[in-house]
């Protein structure tokens, strides 16, 4: 309640001192909400129970047993599943409110335990082989349909940190994989075509509205990747890093008529650090690339230069001072 408001009425004498009193009163009497506080210990909730779970498994595995912990994530999964459907709204391409305070939170609970029993299957009983597609297609599909079933942010950018996860796997051979070597030209690639199709796909969601509030965290991620792949590209392919600054500054141009159109301070500061960093790299690859051109008796001579005219200077400057000096005594 805004009480300078009343307090100027009662100032201007538009309102009696009688009711500015009652006002003060209610407004004293009025419940604290506790709305920020519940969620933050739900959330903390969630993620010391899953991190307890792994630890209680990492320290008992072989007391335990690996069917009983699966067993059990597994059911726990499945009931939070059902506490979900049961509770939720009807679907609606807008925006669905939560139907409680905790719903959000069980589903969340529910999607990381379902990726937990994915990973823990195919690590302790190897299920689908090589095939490492099939670990991060599988859970994205779930958290991609539990996102729009159920509207829910978090868990739409678990689903698209899987897809990038799926789409890496994918076009990196085994070989790379095993070897722990990451640094591939076809990633790269990858992330800059991924990057771009995210921010259509954040396009196509506000112009559609179809979930039109999901269009930030698709723009989001796929600003982040583009940034990001196309920094890298200019760092590996040396050969035509301006080309590949052209093209940060056409990303960093569309994303500055984004932040205007949407009055986000956000994109402009993000594009702005990545666009730092990219004028910086291409500035320090000019300075260097003219350096090396330089012979070293070219630089030599021009330092014996420099330092023979800067001794020059201090030798006039001190024999001015001892003349001033000398007309004042």
């Amino acid at each position: 309640m805004n009480n300078s408001l009343f307090e100027k009425l009662n100032e201007e004498g538009h309102l009696s001192a009688a009711s500015y009193g009652k006002i003060r009163a209610n407004n004293k009497a009025a419940p604290f909400s506790l709305h920020w506080e519940l969620t933050t210990i739900l959330y903390l909730g969630v993620l010391l129970l899953t991190s307890g779970l792994s630890v209680l498994v990492y320290k008992n595995i072989d007391t335990i047993g690996h069917q009983a912990i699966l067993l059990f994530i597994a059911l726990t999964s499945a009931g939070c599943f059902i506490y979900c459907f049961k509770k939720k709204l009807p679907f609606s391409t807008a925006k669905v409110e939560s139907p409680n305070v905790a719903f959000d939170y069980v589903l969340l609970l529910a999607c990381l335990l379902f990726i937990t029993f994915i990973g823990y299957i195919q690590f302790q009983y190897n299920v689908f082989g090589e095939r490492f597609g099939l670990v991060t297609f599988i859970p994205m599909v779930v958290l991609f349909f539990c996102a729009y079933f159920f509207d829910h942010l978090g868990i739409l950018s678990l689903a698209i940190t899987n897809l990038c996860a799926w789409a890496g796997i994918t076009v990196t051979p085994l070989e790379i994989l095993k070897a722990n070597d990451f640094n591939s030209n076809t990633i790269i690639i990858t992330g800059i075509l991924l990057g771009a199709g995210l921010v259509c796909v954040g396009v196509l969601t506000r112009i559609n509205e179809l979930k039109k509030h999901f269009a930030f965290t698709y723009t989001n991620f796929g600003m982040h990747l583009l940034f990001i792949s196309t920094l890298a590209a200019m760092f590996t392919f040396e050969n035509i890093y301006l080309l590949w600054f052209v093209a940060v500054l056409l990303i960093a141009a569309y994303f500055y008529r984004e932040a205007l159109r949407a009055k986000s301070f956000y994109f402009l500061l993000v594009l702005t650090l990545y666009l730092y960093t990219g004028v910086c790299f291409v500035v320090l690859r000019i300075l260097f690339t003219v350096s090396s051109k330089v012979s070293p008796f070219a630089a030599e001579d021009v330092l014996a230069a420099k330092l023979s005219v800067s001794a020059e200077s201090l030798r006039s400057a001190s024999s001015k001072l001892m003349r001033v000096r000398v007309e004042f005594s």
